[in-house]
């Protein structure tokens, strides 16, 4: 079995991959406890230091780098503290950034996580505070990434759409997109938090099965449930797969040409964090996908990532040389 993955994990090697999408800022302020306020009954927490990871769609492309991919990033940025965090990230990374667009109007989508605890005490996150900007893009930075699209697409073999909602594939750049795709016969997936019916015609989909849920607008209770939903979805996205991970269960992809592959979950012995674990899943798919493997490979092939992803704590990477040792394993 794991001969074919191995042979996988090589030839996506040099894989050269957009992702667009909402690039997120994940900060991580780590805290000791001093001591309670005298202004109200809440803890004074000291700062100790202060972590930036990527998160969004710079979890996936973080994740595309680290499994071998050449990386091209496009999204939208602030110009501030988060933005060169993660510019700094994804450069270290070697992934292309010039289609990271700044715009000083707005913040970088970011999730600030307080995490505090003492010398004798569990740390643990204190509060979260998210930046987000619900204003659209800007027709004249719309226009800028256009024009940076135009320049990247001629050098890719696959493209990501990482949508979680806040704007950044507008319509325009999602036609444009597609309509590329389809005349070049690149491969694309789509993973959209809150819109997928939004990216009609895009190749793959991936969705876990509460997303694959409020897509179809029913609940997902039985094996049955979710082999209707995938057909479902199937149909109405008029894509080549749809592929919906299930937790535990592990995932189902559903083809075009009427095939379901049951993928069962590699590994429960030790879940830490799934947080993450879905971008590991589309950067995995897109880079096989783009590779020339087949589907039901790639699926396989990001199980085996998203195994190890869920065994570390918070948004991480994983890299080539782990994935290899796990599939030769079998």
């Amino acid at each position: 079995m794991s001969n074919y993955l191995t042979e996988a994990i090589e030839k996506i090697q040099g894989q050269r991959i957009l992702v667009i999408g909402d690039m997120i800022a994940d900060i991580y302020l780590n805290c000791s406890i001093a001591r309670i306020s005298r202004e109200a009954p809440v803890l004074v927490l000291e700062q100790q230091d202060e972590k930036i990871v990527a998160g969004g769609a710079a979890n996936v492309v973080n994740n595309a780098a680290t499994l071998g991919g050449k990386v091209y990033a496009a999204g939208l940025l602030g110009n501030d503290s988060g933005a060169d965090g993660l510019l700094k990230i994804l450069g270290d990374r070697g992934v292309n950034t010039e289609a990271m667009l700044k715009d000083s109007q707005r913040p970088t989508l970011s999730k600030t996580r307080v995490i505090a605890g003492g010398r004798t005490t569990v740390s643990q996150q204190v509060v979260r505070i998210d930046k987000e900007c619900k204003e659209p893009m800007p027709e004249a930075l719309e226009a800028e990434l256009s024009d940076k699209l135009n320049k990247i697409l001629p050098e890719i073999d696959g493209v990501v759409l990482s949508d979680y909602g806040t704007g950044t594939i507008t319509d325009k750049l999602k036609e444009q997109i597609l309509d590329y795709c389809h005349s070049n016969s690149i491969p694309s997936i789509v993973d959209s938090r809150y819109n997928v019916k939004g990216f009609k015609g895009v190749g793959y989909v991936k969705q876990n099965d509460a997303e694959v849920s409020a897509a179809v607008g029913f609940e997902l209770n039985t094996r049955e449930d979710i082999e209707r939903a995938g057909k479902q979805l199937l149909k109405e996205m008029d894509a080549k797969g749809i592929l919906v991970t299930l937790g535990g269960d592990g995932m189902m992809l559903f083809e075009s040409n009427g095939a379901i592959h049951t993928i069962p979950v590699t590994d429960k012995s030790e879940v830490f964090d799934v947080s993450g674990a879905g971008d590991t899943c589309v950067a995995t798919v897109i880079l096989a996908l783009s590779a020339g493997v087949e589907p039901k490979i790639a699926a396989e092939l990001s199980n085996f990532a998203s195994g190890i992803a869920v065994r570390k704590m918070g948004t991480a990477v994983v890299f080539a040389d782990e994935l290899r040792s796990i599939v030769e394993e079998i």
